[in-house]
């Protein structure tokens, strides 16, 4: 059975083990920098990989791949403690009995909520020190009550007697076998907690992998910069791989990138996810356990804050916009906001991150971004609140991702629906169906469009080519550009023209060259002509084959737009500047001398005309027209079939 990884997190108060406890468990020390081992506390992240065995629900033995990592639990160094469980499955809360329940205990917790975190080992450490050790577990269910982790396992641990390790490796297990894996769904982000250059090697950088994998010689962006590389080698846990899963901590070697050129907080990922943004829409909620408090985290959040924002493995600096008029956001709120960042950063609809103070002292909120486009977008409209209120109600659901996009913006590319969330293409397609199934999208070509606004759009153009067909009776049709001019500032993109055209010709609607038409639609003389077309027919159909000039058939301007008209609507035949036929006539001498040369063979001009009883005026032009249509070819100064 395939190995099944998961990436645990530590998170505690500091001084409360957390590192001891991760090497009784690994072997190894995550402390690996020489200040931390002078001050005997952890300052950045750290490493370590733990591999158990547990069955799954046939009674099979997995086996289970665990990425460790270790955070620092000093109040100095949340910002590092932040960078280490924006991506994980499973905190390893840890508790030191003699301390009990701490300032940067609550905070960690708060942060792992913030950050989507529902599983937790609780780990009560130091208990060879405790006093009472059911008192102690019992002060802990109570600071756990009315959490995601209120019943989470709670594990008695000495890593000075050896106490409870081997418990704590088999509780891991048993939680992890019943935990989902980590989604892949087809979009890998790598954000980067580590870089470091190896000799003969070059740049590597390390992360924990999520939503997607990653192959060696693949090629890869990394953002906010832009800058392309490929990836040289794969490591996962220390080892070389051909490709790295969602749920692994991964190490990939980009030849093309110097170590100074990539920083923590940047993320490997794919070209084709599109690229950062300065502006984010959001959800914000402040934790209830805040009521009460002094502390500075309690103070209400208001408006046009300057903040950190730790998204990823980085912390990013921005500024906070709330609804106008909106009141503070208080403990135990929410509300919907706009974060406008002072530099370019990655996210995806559907990311948590968390809110911390300029001078980085304190945790005051967290939140789940809803909008990674926000772009230009009015954040205070009537519409923005409904789109972003939709999200807000259903994040982990794309149908209201997709009908609050589409209300939004009209119509959108399928291939570029939502291409910054973390919902699959399958996923994604998947709510499309449903949204067409239950009428409230249609597709159009490439396009998938809101039902409502794509029926406004229809109706548009079709009062656009009526209006023009009133007023222009005598057009074939509507000109494109017009049509064009007429809708395009209710297009979100020109190419959803092409769509709708497609759309209009399959019902009811036909294009006529540049033009368009309704299906039923045939070109009329308007009144003012009407007289003066009825005199062009009459004096054309007179003398079939000998109809007057051209100057003597229409005289006045009347005549001439009367005798365009016949021209445009192919009910007469321009022989040349002098000679017009109406188009049966032009039929009937055309069939005539095909049939005279099938019968007899060639013949000379004046034949011809005799045949037609026409004069030379009309026949040479009318012989010069064949020749060009493909009916006859000149051999000499006879006339013969092609």
């Amino acid at each position: 059975m395939a190995a099944q990884h998961f990436i645990v997190a530590t998170a505690g108060h500091v001084d409360h083990g957390k590192s001891a406890l991760v090497k009784a468990l690994t072997g190894t020390d995550p402390d690996r920098l020489p200040e931390e081992k002078a001050r005997g506390i952890t300052i950045d992240l750290g490493f370590a990989h733990l591999e158990l065995e547990t069955k799954n629900s046939n009674q099979e033995t997995a086996s289970l791949h665990l990425g460790l990592v270790d955070v620092p639990g000093h109040e100095d160094f949340v910002k590092n403690m932040v960078a280490g469980v924006g991506s994980i499955d499973l905190a390893l809360f840890v508790v030191a009995a003699d301390d009990g329940w701490m300032p940067q205990t609550e905070e960690h917790l708060q942060i792992l909520v913030y950050l989507g975190v529902t599983r937790a080992v609780v780990a009560l450490t130091k208990i060879d020190l405790a006093q009472d050790e059911a008192a102690s577990i019992g002060q802990l269910r109570d600071q756990l009550a009315g959490t995601h982790f209120a019943d989470a396992p709670v594990v008695p641990t000495s890593v000075v007697t050896g106490r409870g390790i081997e418990d704590l490796k088999a509780t891991l297990a048993r939680v992890l076998a019943g935990t989902p894996p980590p989604r892949d769904f087809g979009k890998p982000r790598l954000p980067v907690d580590r870089v470091f250059t190896l000799r003969g090697i070059g740049t590597v950088v390390t992360g924990t992998l999520i939503g997607g994998s990653l192959a060696r010689g693949q090629a890869v962006v990394i953002q906010p910069t832009g800058r392309t590389t490929r990836i040289r080698t794969v490591q996962s846990h220390n080892r070389d791989a051909q490709s790295s899963r969602p749920g692994t901590r991964t190490a990939l070697n980009l030849p093309d990138i110097e170590s100074e050129g990539v920083r923590r907080g940047e993320v490997v990922t794919l070209a084709e996810l599109d690229g950062p943004t300065t502006t984010l829409d959001v959800l914000l909620e402040k934790s209830p356990r805040l009521a009460g408090s002094k502390a500075p985290p309690a103070r209400p959040l208001k408006d046009r804050t300057r903040v950190r924002i730790h998204h990823g493995s980085g912390n990013f600096p921005a500024t906070i916009h709330l609804p106008a008029g909106g009141e503070p956001l208080s403990p135990g709120q929410s509300t919907l906001a706009r974060l406008r960042f002072e530099v370019p950063v990655f996210a995806f609809a559907g990311d948590h991150f968390i809110v911390r103070d300029w001078s980085e002292q304190a945790t005051l909120a967290g939140g789940i971004v809803l909008d990674a486009d926000a772009g230009a977008k009015r954040f205070a409209s009537q519409l923005r609140g409904d789109f972003l209120r939709s999200r807000a109600d259903a994040p982990d659901e794309a149908i209201p991702f997709v009908t609050s996009l589409l209300a939004r913006d009209g119509a959108a590319r399928r291939s570029g629906l939502l291409v910054k969330s973390r919902f699959s293409a399958a996923e994604i397609a998947a709510a499309v169906d449903r949204a067409v199934m239950e009428k409230h999208a249609v597709i159009a070509g490439d396009w998938v469009a809101d039902a409502a606004w794509w029926q406004a759009l229809r109706q548009r153009a079709t009062e656009t080519i009526q209006a023009h067909h009133r007023a222009h009776p005598e057009q074939a049709g509507l000109p494109l550009n017009e049509l064009r001019s007429a809708v395009e500032k209710k297009l979100p993109a020109p190419e959803v023209f092409d769509a709708l055209l497609t759309d209009l010709c399959r019902a009811g609607f036909a294009q006529a060259g540049v033009a368009i038409r309704a299906a039923a639609h045939r070109p009329a003389l308007p009144p003012h002509l009407q007289g003066a077309g009825t005199k062009l027919r009459a004096a054309l159909a007179a003398k079939p084959f000998e109809p007057p000039p051209r100057k003597e058939l229409a005289p006045d301007a009347l005549a001439q737009q009367a005798l365009r008209f016949l021209l445009q609507t192919k009910e007469a035949v321009e022989l040349d500047a002098e000679s017009v036929l109406l188009a049966e006539n032009y039929l009937r001498a055309t069939e005539a001398i095909k049939k005279h040369l099938r019968e007899r063979g060639p013949a000379t001009a004046s034949e011809l005309r005799q045949l037609l009883n026409t004069n030379r005026r009309v026949i040479i032009p009318l012989l010069e027209r064949l020749d060009k249509d493909g009916v006859t070819r000149r051999d000499g100064d006879r006339r013969v079939l092609r």
